[in-house]
């Protein structure tokens, strides 16, 4: 009867769902631009601005350059900072030719410490190329930590899985 009980008591814990992930499935940053838009203007003298490139691939080769292999693309715009917001005033995607095929922005937004925006690009959209990539602008308040850029490329075809990851370069 012990056992009949902690059976019962096991197999009622394995059916309640998790509120924290039905939570989070509901959450879609990758188009929530509008809710975080920034609504003051900070003085340039309190803030440090940047730019970041970030190298990403909408498809790869693959046997020679007749054959490329489709990805799905996931950029991951990180804050690293315990408590400091981080200001992004350009996403822009562009193609391997170095053509602007998508602007994300019209307005700035802001990233909470230690919050992860994403931008997912599909595996079906090659409009990027082989040579893709993202031109962030940023800014931080003065002395602060810098934003975190990084994007993983994937694809699974049959029983073929490939995956990898590009980080930012700060722009000069």
């Amino acid at each position: 009867m012990k056992y009949l009980s902690i059976l019962f008591f096991l197999l009622s814990l394995s059916a309640c769902e998790d509120p924290m992930k039905k939570q989070l499935a509901t959450v879609d940053l990758t188009h929530d631009w509008e809710n975080r838009k920034l609504n003051t203007n900070m003085p340039d003298s309190l803030l440090t601005k940047g730019s970041t490139y970030l190298p990403v691939y909408s498809e790869i080769y693959q046997q020679n350059k007749s054959f490329t292999f489709n990805l799905t693309t996931t950029v991951s715009i990180r804050n690293i900072s315990l408590k400091d917001t981080i200001y992004i005033y350009k996403a822009d995607y562009y193609d391997t030719y170095g053509t602007r095929i998508m602007q994300y922005l019209d307005h700035p937004v802001y990233v909470q410490p230690m919050e992860t925006i994403e931008i997912v690009v599909d595996e079906e959209d090659k409009g990027g190329g082989t040579g893709a990539n993202f031109v962030f602008d940023w800014a931080t308040k003065k002395n602060k930590l810098e934003p975190l850029f990084e994007a993983v490329m994937i694809s699974t075809a049959g029983q073929q899985g490939l995956s990898f990851t590009t980080r930012g370069v700060r722009k000069k």
